[in-house]
């Protein structure tokens, strides 16, 4: 049986978008409030019932919420232009690697406009 498994993220992180026009509100620095969902898929293991432990993902993805979370995201190498487009790729760039059943990085930028990528 394959499911689709979702865990839910957040942190607090501030950016400046750099490649819009001067007058543009998102060109200042200016802070969000971020909603990540990591969406992994693939078949149940028997023996244990699930697809996989929460903390599993939860050991992925502390290390890039300790980059992430109160940090300027400019800041951070291959976030130079942080549109949430951008965001999430690195997300999936960044969590593959380890969770290679990864299927689908949403990020919330605010609550009611996100960004989907399945790589």
């Amino acid at each position: 049986m394959n499911v689709r498994l979702v865990r839910e993220f957040r942190f607090e992180a501030a950016h400046r978008l750099t490649r819009v026009p001067g007058e543009h509100r998102c060109g200042r620095l200016h802070g969000h409030s971020y909603r990540i969902e990591l969406t992994l898929e693939g078949p149940i293991d028997e023996q244990a019932g699930w697809l996989i432990d929460f903390g599993d993902i939860d050991r992925v993805w502390n290390p890039l919420r300790e980059r992430l979370d109160h940090a300027v995201l400019n800041d951070l190498e291959g976030l130079q232009n942080p549109t949430c487009e951008n965001l999430t790729r690195w997300v999936w760039d960044n969590v593959k690697p380890n969770l290679p059943m990864l299927k689908r990085v949403t990020v919330w930028e605010t609550q009611d406009a996100r960004c989907e990528y399945e790589g």
